[in-house]
């Protein structure tokens, strides 16, 4: 459970440091909003997850898939690094990690 945790948790800080960079750079209001909600959402479920709510494992996931497919969506465009693959690569890894232990 520890390592699911430490995932998710990552995956949320990632997210929050994502949209206030994504709004200094680029005044991309839009990337601070959808940061922070995302994020949030990771952290209630990493915490949910070390409570052994299992909703919370099912949370974490879906936003995980959601944002590996809106990521994957311009990785294909743009090849950029920062931030579509590092996104599409914590949310497989979330997947893989987390997916398990959900059912």
């Amino acid at each position: 459970m520890v390592l699911e945790i430490f995932i998710i948790t990552a995956y949320g800080i990632f997210n929050l440091v994502g949209g206030v960079i994504g709004y200094v750079k680029a005044k991309s209001a839009a990337s601070l909003i959808a940061g922070s909600v995302s994020g949030l959402i990771f952290l209630a479920s990493a915490y949910g997850v070390s409570q052994g709510i299992r909703a919370a494992y099912l949370i974490s996931l879906l936003v995980a898939l959601l944002l590996g497919i809106r990521f994957s969506k311009t990785w294909f465009k743009t090849r950029r690094l920062m931030p579509d693959l590092i996104m599409i690569l914590f949310s497989l890894v979330t997947l893989i990690v987390v997916g398990p232990k959900a059912f």
